[in-house]
Protein backbone atom coordinates (compact mmCIF):
# COMPACT_ATOMS: atom_id res chain seq x y z
CA UNK A 1 0.00 0.00 0.00
CA UNK A 2 0.95 3.05 -0.65
CA UNK A 3 1.67 6.10 1.90
CA UNK A 4 1.97 9.79 2.27
CA UNK A 5 4.86 11.38 0.41
CA UNK A 6 7.96 12.60 3.31
CA UNK A 7 6.84 16.39 4.80
CA UNK A 8 8.07 18.99 3.37
CA UNK A 9 8.08 22.61 3.71
CA UNK A 10 6.44 25.55 1.92
CA UNK A 11 9.15 27.54 -0.31
CA UNK A 12 6.53 30.01 -0.26
CA UNK A 13 4.12 31.50 2.11
CA UNK A 14 1.53 34.27 1.37
CA UNK A 15 -1.08 36.46 3.97
CA UNK A 16 -3.96 37.00 1.37
CA UNK A 17 -6.30 39.64 3.03
CA UNK A 18 -9.98 39.12 1.17
CA UNK A 19 -13.18 40.47 2.29
CA UNK A 20 -12.85 42.16 5.91
CA UNK A 21 -12.01 41.23 8.50
CA UNK A 22 -10.02 37.95 7.07
CA UNK A 23 -6.74 37.34 5.89
CA UNK A 24 -6.49 33.86 4.50
CA UNK A 25 -3.13 32.05 4.90
CA UNK A 26 -1.73 30.47 1.90
CA UNK A 27 1.18 28.17 1.10
CA UNK A 28 2.77 26.43 -1.99
CA UNK A 29 5.40 23.74 -1.45
CA UNK A 30 6.58 21.19 -3.92
CA UNK A 31 7.67 22.37 -7.73
CA UNK A 32 7.33 25.71 -8.24
CA UNK A 33 7.31 24.55 -12.54
CA UNK A 34 4.51 21.27 -11.73
CA UNK A 35 1.05 20.42 -12.06
CA UNK A 36 -0.89 23.35 -9.43
CA UNK A 37 -2.96 21.59 -7.56
CA UNK A 38 -5.01 22.92 -4.34
CA UNK A 39 -5.87 20.97 -1.08
CA UNK A 40 -9.32 21.27 0.22
CA UNK A 41 -9.60 21.12 3.99
CA UNK A 42 -12.73 19.52 5.74
CA UNK A 43 -15.16 20.59 8.44
CA UNK A 44 -15.64 23.99 7.42
CA UNK A 45 -13.66 24.84 9.93
CA UNK A 46 -10.64 22.32 10.44
CA UNK A 47 -7.67 24.38 8.43
CA UNK A 48 -4.44 22.70 7.30
CA UNK A 49 -1.78 20.94 8.28
CA UNK A 50 1.57 19.99 7.12
CA UNK A 51 0.58 16.02 6.03
CA UNK A 52 -1.76 17.82 4.03
CA UNK A 53 1.15 18.24 1.09
CA UNK A 54 2.04 15.01 1.62
CA UNK A 55 -0.81 13.85 -1.05
CA UNK A 56 1.37 14.48 -3.85
CA UNK A 57 4.22 13.82 -5.68
CA UNK A 58 6.54 16.93 -5.26
CA UNK A 59 8.18 16.61 -8.16
CA UNK A 60 5.03 16.46 -10.55
CA UNK A 61 2.78 18.99 -8.66
CA UNK A 62 3.10 22.51 -7.43
CA UNK A 63 0.88 22.29 -4.39
CA UNK A 64 -1.32 25.10 -2.66
CA UNK A 65 -2.70 24.63 0.91
CA UNK A 66 -5.01 26.95 2.33
CA UNK A 67 -7.25 27.41 5.57
CA UNK A 68 -10.22 28.93 5.08
CA UNK A 69 -12.07 31.45 6.49
CA UNK A 70 -11.95 31.68 10.24
CA UNK A 71 -9.70 28.32 10.67
CA UNK A 72 -6.07 27.55 11.12
CA UNK A 73 -3.17 30.33 10.51
CA UNK A 74 -6.50 32.81 8.62
CA UNK A 75 -7.38 35.25 11.05
CA UNK A 76 -9.87 36.00 12.70
CA UNK A 77 -10.17 32.63 13.89
CA UNK A 78 -13.31 31.31 14.33
CA UNK A 79 -15.34 34.19 12.61
CA UNK A 80 -18.47 33.57 11.30
CA UNK A 81 -19.00 36.67 9.08
CA UNK A 82 -19.02 37.07 5.81
CA UNK A 83 -18.15 33.38 6.14
CA UNK A 84 -20.63 31.79 3.28
CA UNK A 85 -19.76 29.08 0.63
CA UNK A 86 -19.75 31.40 -1.89
CA UNK A 87 -17.26 33.49 -0.17
CA UNK A 88 -14.99 30.57 -0.30
CA UNK A 89 -15.59 29.90 -3.75
CA UNK A 90 -14.06 33.48 -4.46
CA UNK A 91 -11.80 32.91 -2.30
CA UNK A 92 -10.16 30.48 -4.22
CA UNK A 93 -10.07 32.44 -7.70
CA UNK A 94 -8.28 35.34 -5.56
CA UNK A 95 -6.07 32.82 -4.58
CA UNK A 96 -5.28 31.33 -8.27
CA UNK A 97 -5.26 34.70 -9.57
CA UNK A 98 -2.82 36.04 -6.88
CA UNK A 99 -0.61 32.53 -7.52
CA UNK A 100 -0.69 33.39 -11.38
CA UNK A 101 -2.35 30.34 -12.23
CA UNK A 102 -4.17 29.62 -15.45
CA UNK A 103 -5.76 25.90 -14.71
CA UNK A 104 -5.82 23.87 -11.14
CA UNK A 105 -6.32 20.72 -10.09
CA UNK A 106 -9.04 20.57 -6.95
CA UNK A 107 -8.18 17.63 -4.01
CA UNK A 108 -10.70 17.81 -1.27
CA UNK A 109 -12.56 15.72 1.23
CA UNK A 110 -15.67 15.69 3.33
CA UNK A 111 -16.35 19.42 3.03
CA UNK A 112 -13.44 19.91 0.77
CA UNK A 113 -15.27 17.85 -1.70
CA UNK A 114 -18.45 19.96 -1.05
CA UNK A 115 -16.45 23.23 -2.07
CA UNK A 116 -14.50 21.31 -4.95
CA UNK A 117 -17.76 20.78 -6.37
CA UNK A 118 -19.40 24.35 -5.53
CA UNK A 119 -16.49 26.31 -7.37
CA UNK A 120 -15.78 23.32 -10.35
CA UNK A 121 -19.44 24.21 -11.18
CA UNK A 122 -18.75 27.83 -11.04
CA UNK A 123 -15.29 28.02 -12.87
CA UNK A 124 -15.29 24.78 -14.67
CA UNK A 125 -12.80 26.41 -17.18
CA UNK A 126 -10.28 26.61 -14.31
CA UNK A 127 -10.26 23.15 -13.65
CA UNK A 128 -8.13 20.59 -14.69
CA UNK A 129 -9.49 17.63 -12.95
CA UNK A 130 -10.73 16.44 -9.33
CA UNK A 131 -9.84 13.75 -6.54
CA UNK A 132 -12.25 13.79 -4.24
CA UNK A 133 -13.17 11.65 -0.70
CA UNK A 134 -15.66 10.92 2.12
CA UNK A 135 -18.39 12.67 -0.33
CA UNK A 136 -20.32 15.19 1.37
CA UNK A 137 -23.35 16.72 -0.84
CA UNK A 138 -24.41 19.34 2.14
CA UNK A 139 -28.05 18.27 1.65
CA UNK A 140 -30.54 18.36 4.50
CA UNK A 141 -30.88 14.58 4.90
CA UNK A 142 -27.07 14.39 5.00
CA UNK A 143 -27.10 16.36 8.20
CA UNK A 144 -30.47 15.34 9.91
CA UNK A 145 -28.69 12.07 9.55
CA UNK A 146 -25.40 12.31 11.31
CA UNK A 147 -26.90 15.44 13.24
CA UNK A 148 -30.13 14.49 14.47
CA UNK A 149 -31.13 10.85 13.80
CA UNK A 150 -29.25 7.94 11.81
CA UNK A 151 -25.79 7.75 13.34
CA UNK A 152 -27.19 7.84 16.75
CA UNK A 153 -28.36 4.74 16.31
CA UNK A 154 -24.79 3.07 15.58
CA UNK A 155 -22.98 5.10 18.12
CA UNK A 156 -25.03 5.38 21.16
CA UNK A 157 -22.39 5.33 23.49
CA UNK A 158 -21.11 8.46 21.86
CA UNK A 159 -24.01 10.33 20.84
CA UNK A 160 -25.20 10.13 24.64
CA UNK A 161 -21.51 12.54 25.15
CA UNK A 162 -22.74 14.64 21.68
CA UNK A 163 -26.03 15.52 23.10
CA UNK A 164 -24.78 16.34 26.93
CA UNK A 165 -24.62 20.25 26.48
CA UNK A 166 -28.19 20.26 25.15
CA UNK A 167 -31.17 20.15 27.46
CA UNK A 168 -34.35 17.57 26.77
CA UNK A 169 -36.32 19.96 25.72
CA UNK A 170 -34.43 21.27 22.80
CA UNK A 171 -33.14 17.66 21.57
CA UNK A 172 -35.22 17.72 18.73
CA UNK A 173 -33.48 20.43 16.81
CA UNK A 174 -30.01 19.84 18.07
CA UNK A 175 -28.17 22.07 15.22
CA UNK A 176 -30.55 24.59 16.55
CA UNK A 177 -29.64 24.19 19.83
CA UNK A 178 -25.80 24.28 19.89
CA UNK A 179 -25.97 27.07 17.33
CA UNK A 180 -27.70 28.71 20.10
CA UNK A 181 -24.19 27.82 22.49
CA UNK A 182 -21.78 28.50 19.93
CA UNK A 183 -22.82 31.86 18.95
CA UNK A 184 -24.45 32.73 22.31
CA UNK A 185 -22.19 35.03 24.80
CA UNK A 186 -21.36 32.72 27.66
CA UNK A 187 -17.85 31.19 26.44
CA UNK A 188 -18.19 28.51 28.96
CA UNK A 189 -21.24 26.85 27.45
CA UNK A 190 -19.85 27.80 23.84
CA UNK A 191 -16.53 25.88 24.86
CA UNK A 192 -18.84 22.98 26.35
CA UNK A 193 -20.51 22.70 22.89
CA UNK A 194 -17.58 23.17 20.82
CA UNK A 195 -15.69 20.09 22.39
CA UNK A 196 -19.18 17.94 22.12
CA UNK A 197 -19.87 18.83 18.92
CA UNK A 198 -16.36 18.16 17.33
CA UNK A 199 -15.11 15.23 19.37
CA UNK A 200 -18.86 13.19 18.14
CA UNK A 201 -16.63 14.18 14.61
CA UNK A 202 -13.55 12.73 15.96
CA UNK A 203 -15.15 9.45 17.18
CA UNK A 204 -16.79 8.53 14.38
CA UNK A 205 -14.07 9.63 11.60
CA UNK A 206 -12.53 6.15 11.60
CA UNK A 207 -13.95 2.59 10.83
CA UNK A 208 -11.27 1.62 13.62
CA UNK A 209 -10.78 4.08 16.91
CA UNK A 210 -7.94 6.42 16.39
CA UNK A 211 -7.23 8.17 19.48
CA UNK A 212 -4.68 10.54 17.58
CA UNK A 213 -8.24 11.27 15.28
CA UNK A 214 -9.85 12.03 18.45
CA UNK A 215 -7.19 13.94 20.10
CA UNK A 216 -6.88 16.38 17.14
CA UNK A 217 -10.47 17.02 17.03
CA UNK A 218 -10.77 17.71 20.75
CA UNK A 219 -7.66 20.70 20.65
CA UNK A 220 -9.75 23.34 21.92
CA UNK A 221 -9.20 25.91 19.00
CA UNK A 222 -9.56 23.37 16.68
CA UNK A 223 -12.78 22.38 18.18
CA UNK A 224 -14.12 25.88 18.43
CA UNK A 225 -13.45 26.86 14.78
CA UNK A 226 -15.24 23.26 13.72
CA UNK A 227 -18.27 23.25 15.64
CA UNK A 228 -18.55 27.16 14.93
CA UNK A 229 -18.46 27.66 11.20
CA UNK A 230 -19.87 24.21 10.59
CA UNK A 231 -22.93 24.50 12.55
CA UNK A 232 -22.96 28.09 10.95
CA UNK A 233 -22.92 26.45 7.28
CA UNK A 234 -25.20 23.25 8.33
CA UNK A 235 -27.90 25.42 9.97
CA UNK A 236 -27.87 27.59 6.64
CA UNK A 237 -27.66 24.36 4.37
CA UNK A 238 -24.51 25.29 3.50
CA UNK A 239 -25.52 28.21 1.68
CA UNK A 240 -26.68 25.99 -1.60
CA UNK A 241 -29.70 25.05 -3.55
CA UNK A 242 -31.89 22.30 -2.97
CA UNK A 243 -29.59 19.38 -4.20
CA UNK A 244 -27.63 21.88 -5.90
CA UNK A 245 -24.37 20.05 -6.68
CA UNK A 246 -26.38 17.11 -8.09
CA UNK A 247 -28.36 19.41 -10.18
CA UNK A 248 -25.68 20.75 -12.15
CA UNK A 249 -22.61 18.33 -12.19
CA UNK A 250 -23.87 18.72 -16.33
CA UNK A 251 -21.54 22.13 -16.08
CA UNK A 252 -19.11 19.32 -15.51
CA UNK A 253 -19.56 16.06 -16.73
CA UNK A 254 -16.19 16.44 -19.14
CA UNK A 255 -13.74 16.88 -16.06
CA UNK A 256 -11.46 13.76 -15.21
CA UNK A 257 -12.94 13.26 -11.40
CA UNK A 258 -11.56 10.12 -8.87
CA UNK A 259 -13.95 9.76 -6.34
CA UNK A 260 -12.81 7.78 -3.11
CA UNK A 261 -14.92 6.77 -0.47
CA UNK A 262 -14.97 4.29 2.36
CA UNK A 263 -17.58 1.50 2.78
CA UNK A 264 -18.37 2.36 5.85
CA UNK A 265 -17.84 6.11 6.09
CA UNK A 266 -20.68 6.36 9.05
CA UNK A 267 -19.89 10.86 8.33
CA UNK A 268 -20.88 10.57 5.39
CA UNK A 269 -22.85 7.36 4.33
CA UNK A 270 -22.03 6.08 0.55
CA UNK A 271 -25.14 6.36 -1.06
CA UNK A 272 -23.76 10.23 -1.50
CA UNK A 273 -20.60 8.95 -3.60
CA UNK A 274 -22.75 6.65 -5.34
CA UNK A 275 -25.47 9.12 -6.53
CA UNK A 276 -22.57 11.68 -7.29
CA UNK A 277 -20.89 8.76 -9.64
CA UNK A 278 -23.60 8.11 -11.50
CA UNK A 279 -24.22 12.29 -12.01
CA UNK A 280 -20.65 12.13 -13.67
CA UNK A 281 -19.73 10.19 -16.49
CA UNK A 282 -16.23 10.55 -16.38
CA UNK A 283 -15.64 9.79 -13.06
CA UNK A 284 -14.04 6.41 -11.04
CA UNK A 285 -15.97 5.61 -8.12
CA UNK A 286 -13.23 4.01 -5.31
CA UNK A 287 -14.76 2.19 -2.34
CA UNK A 288 -12.73 1.35 0.28
CA UNK A 289 -13.46 -2.14 2.27
CA UNK A 290 -11.84 -1.44 4.98
CA UNK A 291 -12.33 2.28 5.59
CA UNK A 292 -14.39 4.94 7.16
CA UNK A 293 -14.46 8.77 6.44
CA UNK A 294 -10.89 9.47 7.74
CA UNK A 295 -8.12 10.74 4.87
CA UNK A 296 -5.95 9.06 7.60
CA UNK A 297 -7.08 5.37 6.85
CA UNK A 298 -4.57 2.98 5.36
CA UNK A 299 -6.94 2.31 2.72
CA UNK A 300 -7.64 5.35 1.40
CA UNK A 301 -4.45 7.34 2.11
CA UNK A 302 -3.19 4.63 -0.28
CA UNK A 303 -6.29 5.05 -2.87
CA UNK A 304 -6.01 8.89 -2.67
CA UNK A 305 -1.78 8.78 -2.94
CA UNK A 306 -2.56 6.57 -6.12
CA UNK A 307 -4.98 9.10 -7.71
CA UNK A 308 -3.12 12.00 -7.64
CA UNK A 309 -0.47 10.34 -9.00
CA UNK A 310 -2.44 8.55 -11.82
CA UNK A 311 -4.07 12.34 -12.73
CA UNK A 312 -0.77 13.83 -12.91
CA UNK A 313 0.59 11.09 -15.31
CA UNK A 314 -2.54 11.30 -17.03
CA UNK A 315 -2.70 15.31 -17.46
CA UNK A 316 1.46 15.66 -18.11
CA UNK A 317 1.14 13.18 -20.54
CA UNK A 318 3.61 10.81 -18.64
CA UNK A 319 3.82 7.12 -18.88
CA UNK A 320 1.91 5.32 -16.47
CA UNK A 321 4.20 4.18 -13.15
CA UNK A 322 5.09 0.84 -12.93
CA UNK A 323 3.53 -1.38 -10.70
Amino acid sequence: MKTLYPQIKPYARHDLAVDEPHVLYVDESGSPEGLPVVFLHGGPGAGCDGASRCYFDPTLYRIVTFDQRGCGRSSPHASLENNTTWDLVADLERIREHLGIDKWVLFGGSWGSTLALAYAQTHPDRVLGLVVRGIFLARPQEIQWYYQCGASRLFPDYWQDYVAPIPLEERHDLVSAFHKRLTGNDQIAQMHAAKAWSGWEGRTATLRPNPLVVDRFSEPQRALSIARIECHYFINNAFLEPDQLIRDMGKIAHLPGIIIHGRYDVICPLDNAWELHQAWPNSELQVIRDAGHAASEPGITDALVRATDQLARRLLDLPPEEA
